[in-house]
């Protein structure tokens, strides 16, 4: 695992390791909340970190592109490139992203893997009856009504991972525990 050097004020080098945390999980599943919330945790902690919002990457360095495999698996490449950058330079990025296909989630980690670079894979594992309750964006809605089509978990697969790092059930506890969880793994792994 790669540490970036950092200068202090009295100039003395510090290591500080960074990694990127790939949250997966559905539509509403609570992704980007917990990132959020993990973030603020992290950043008291004096910690650099980023969120990489995937609704915010798609409208600044994905615009373009649609929701077709290809296009999802090249969204998912280009988030993963930007983690796996920021990680290897002492930053905690944390990508709250559906990433659908097992196969595109797989790639990012192996890009991670080449560059010594540690890589978590953090399952939002929410079900589909209680996204479509919280329904953030009203996707659900608008797929219910037939207004879209191509809904992750709905009309569009969702692969689920596995064996992912950590499995947590937004469902059944709050923003704060779910959060909780993934520092005490960034901690057992000396990330955090």
């Amino acid at each position: 695992m790669r540490a970036a050097q950092l200068m202090t004020s009295n100039d003395q080098e510090k290591d500080v390791t960074g990694a990127t945390i790939w949250l997966t999980g559905l539509p509403s599943a609570g992704k980007t909340t917990i990132a959020y919330e993990l973030a603020a945790r992290l950043k008291a902690e004096g910690r650099r970190v980023q969120v990489l919002d995937g609704d915010e990457i798609r409208e600044f360095l994905s615009a373009g592109l649609g929701f077709s495999r290809e296009d999802r698996h090249t969204n998912v490449q280009r988030i993963g490139y930007v983690a796996e950058l920021l990680a290897r330079n002492g930053v905690l990025a944390l990508a709250p992203v559906i990433a659908p296909y097992a196969d595109s989630r797989e790639a990012v980690r192996k890009r991670h893997q080449s560059e010594g670079t540690a890589y978590l894979e953090v399952h939002v594992a929410t079900p589909v009856d209680v996204c479509s309750v919280r329904d953030v964006k009203g996707l659900y809605a608008k797929q219910a009504a037939g207004e879209i089509s191509g809904l992750t978990g709905v009309d569009d697969p969702y692969e689920a991972p596995e064996s992912p790092d950590l499995r947590i059930e937004s469902h059944q506890q709050t923003v704060q525990e779910s959060a909780a969880a993934l520092h005490a793994l960034l901690t057992e792994r000396g990330l955090a």
